[in-house]
């Protein structure tokens, strides 16, 4: 019998592409979301690579009584959570918001798994939870900095969150997996990063300039310690970590996790500047860039990139796809929207 796992969020950008890759490694998919920050494109566009419909619950995970109804209805062996609010300059301003939606959203689901008799938890974190580090690449073993807004601070409070549950509940196992940056698109351009408003990240805001939506694309700050003078990032192909995400829910429901709540970085482990993917950019898809330099920007970290070792030895997990190939997927998907 194969395992359900339960995907809330998974109308977005990065809940999209991880339902594809469980479906094509064989898992029962159940998607969940409220449709907050994302429209049903990346869903409908789910259905059309698989070629067939995927459950989809209209939900809100902050309201109790309807995630315990969702697991009451499916069989969950595994909840992949992305279902939280992402701004970081919103979460600045609204910090009761973000305490509040992704906070609570998390306790439900681990209350409704305890109250279910335990499930697999995977929890979607982030590299913010390390901060301003010297110590780079970061490790696993890299100490966690101060939050630098609510929505990192909400990171790390729902790791604790997770690493202190499965100590006190039998059943519940976790696994919290670190992101980088995550960009690009499906190759089949039928999903992608699809921001409301104008685009917090980097990627997208760079093919909205190339496609006329955005006038002009600003780099923050060229005066940084680095090579060239702007930010060092960690860019990791959104399929590739996709892939990571169904190797972790595999070692979870094949019960070969070492310990009972675990922590990977998934990162492709090569620092590339700002500038570096705008010149990509451009050259990999022939396109010349509207951009200019703008002051720095208040709590960006110069530097961060991962050490993935340890997920390429414990979940045989490693990033493929390079960074030319991922900007051609990005701007094929900004060119799908447009309809050109």
């Amino acid at each position: 019998m194969s395992k359900t796992v339960l995907v809330s969020g998974g109308a977005g950008f990065i809940g999209s592409h991880v339902t594809v890759e469980l479906a094509q490694a064989g898992y029962d998919v159940v998607i969940a979301d409220n449709f907050s920050n994302c429209d049903e494109t990346n869903y409908r566009g789910v259905c059309k690579i698989l070629g067939k419909e995927l459950p989809m619950v209209p939900m809100d995970f902050c309201e109790k009584a309807s995630v315990y109804s969702l697991f009451e209805k499916y069989p969950i062996d595994a909840v992949i959570h992305f279902a939280a609010f992402k701004a970081v300059g919103e979460s600045v301003a609204e910090p009761l918001k973000y305490y509040r939606n992704n906070l609570l959203s998390f306790l439900n689901i681990l209350d409704a798994a305890k109250h279910n008799g335990g499930c697999n938890v995977l929890f979607s974190s982030s590299a913010t939870v390390y901060g301003e580090t010297e110590d780079l690449p970061v490790t696993e073993q890299s100490p966690r900095q101060p939050a630098k807004s609510p929505y990192g601070n909400t990171k790390t409070m729902c790791e604790d969150i997770l690493r202190d549950s499965v100590q006190a509940y039998p059943g519940i196992k976790g696994i919290a997996l670190r992101y980088f940056n995550p960009i690009g698109a499906h190759p089949s351009a039928l999903i992608g990063e699809l921001p409301r408003g104008v685009p917090n990240n980097l990627v997208p805001f760079i093919t909205q300039t190339a496609i006329g939506k955005r006038a002009c694309l600003y780099v923050f700050g060229n005066d940084y310690p680095t090579p060239d003078g702007t930010c060092l990032r960690d860019f990791i192909d959104i399929v590739d970590l996709a892939k990571a995400h169904v190797s972790a829910v595999t070692r979870m429901c094949a019960e070969r996790m070492k310990e009972e709540y675990e922590i990977f970085n998934i990162g492709t482990g090569r620092p590339v500047s700002v500038l570096e993917l705008i010149n990509t950019f451009e050259r990999v898809n022939g396109v010349k860039l509207n951009w200019k330099f703008a002051p720095r920007r208040a709590g960006d970290v110069v530097s961060i990139w991962a050490d993935p070792t340890l997920a390429g030895k414990e979940l045989g997990w490693h990033a493929e796809r390079g960074l030319d190939e991922t900007l051609k997927a990005a701007w094929e998907w900004e060119k799908h929207l447009a309809g050109i």
